[in-house]
């Protein structure tokens, strides 16, 4: 058997983002920010999943699922007293949905579910009626329709095949929005953008591009940066809403995000952020690799003797270096830290340690993110 130091026994890549062009890069301001007032609200709701084929919750080991399905079944007008149902058919579910901005009622939207029970799988499942509350306890949304399931099982008496996830599904357009929010768009008087990726120098720069647009239009300044993530604009007199963020959302802006490392251990994946700087430093990386043999001998008793055959255990280790190349790293600019990086003949795994080896030693000049 063979032991490695500094390697993983598991496939791994790494992806370095490099720009060819300057740190900052030309977006529109609608792929940067969002409208505050323009936002989507969770849901959330309980219900029921009928018509599996056997795949459903036992009632005795989900109680709430033997609850439910009486209260469900008494609402319907059927009695239920005394009845101890085995059936197999039916599953306890938490419905979630993402209600969008400015959605109005009779609209439809998707619903995600996902079972609570011992439940093994929700396919060929129908969501029975259920009703999605928001954070308000108010219910905006009611849900209902068939369950599609990606993922399936196939089990037999000595052995089973799973692939994907067989106990949540979605209803693709499952549910209908029955109220509206109470906030009009147009009914504020300002707007307010929030930066997905925030950033002083980007906010700045995106108000004075709106500023340079109602100054051609308005005749004055109408943005301002509050914060990193925060630009505020006030809404002419005279315009209306709807077009001036028409107008404004359209708006090429230069972009800045700040120097980053992120590495991902489980996958060996590393992204290095353009504006990444190492100061010139030495690297040196190997590898260590111990194996182990074992080769027991067996051993004999002299004829006539009362001795027992015995097993002498031999082991060997051979230890061997690999590598130990030191080169010198001076990352000035993201393709000379790469080249310098490629320039040892490491992978992934050995880029990752020497990247935070650099960072603990000071020359890392990035934020180092671990995943």
């Amino acid at each position: 058997m063979t032991f490695r130091f500094g390697k993983w026994c598991l496939a791994y890549f790494a992806v370095f983002a490099m720009a060819i062009t300057p740190a900052e890069a030309a977006s529109r301001i609608k792929d940067v920010a969002s409208v505050q007032s323009g936002r989507e609200n969770q849901l959330i709701g309980y219900g029921l999943v009928v018509g599996l084929q056997g795949t459903g919750d036992s009632l005795r080991s989900s109680p709430f699922t033997a609850q439910s399905l009486r209260a469900m079944l008494q609402n319907l007008g059927i009695s239920t007293q005394d009845d101890e149902s085995r059936a197999k058919n039916i599953a306890a579910v938490l419905v979630t949905a993402n209600l969008p901005p400015f959605a109005s009622a009779g609209s439809r939207i998707d619903v995600t579910v996902g079972s609570l029970g011992d439940s093994t799988s929700l396919r060929g499942g129908t969501l029975v009626m259920t009703s999605l509350s928001g954070a308000d306890g108010q219910i905006y949304a009611v849900a209902q329709g068939s369950v599609v399931v990606t993922g399936f099982n196939a089990q037999g008496d000595a052995a089973s095949v799973t692939q994907g996830v067989t106990t949540s599904g979605r209803v693709p357009n499952g549910a209908i929005i029955e109220r509206e929010l109470p906030a009009k768009f147009k009914d504020a008087f300002n707007l307010v953008l929030q930066l997905r990726n925030p950033d002083f120098s980007t906010a700045v720069g995106m108000a004075a591009a709106i500023n340079r647009y109602s100054k051609a239009q308005f005749g004055g300044n109408i943005a301002q940066a509050q914060d990193s993530q925060t630009v505020v604009i006030d809404k002419p007199k005279m315009a209306d809403l709807s077009r001036l963020m028409a107008d404004i959302e359209n708006l090429v802006i230069e972009t800045d995000v700040p120097a980053r490392v992120v590495i991902n251990e489980r996958t060996g994946t590393i992204v290095i952020g353009q504006d990444v700087r190492i100061n010139k430093v030495a690297v040196s990386y190997g590898t260590l690799t111990v194996q182990v043999s074992e080769t027991p001998t067996v051993v004999q008793p002299e004829p006539f003797s009362r001795g027992e055959t015995a097993i002498e255990p031999n082991t060997t280790i051979d230890a061997a270096q690999d590598g130990g190349t030191v080169a010198i790293l001076d990352g000035s600019n993201l393709r000379s830290l790469v080249a310098g990086l490629n320039s040892i003949g490491v992978k992934p795994d050995g880029i990752i340690s020497i990247l935070q080896g650099i960072k603990t030693a000071g020359a890392l000049q990035a934020e180092l993110v671990l995943q």
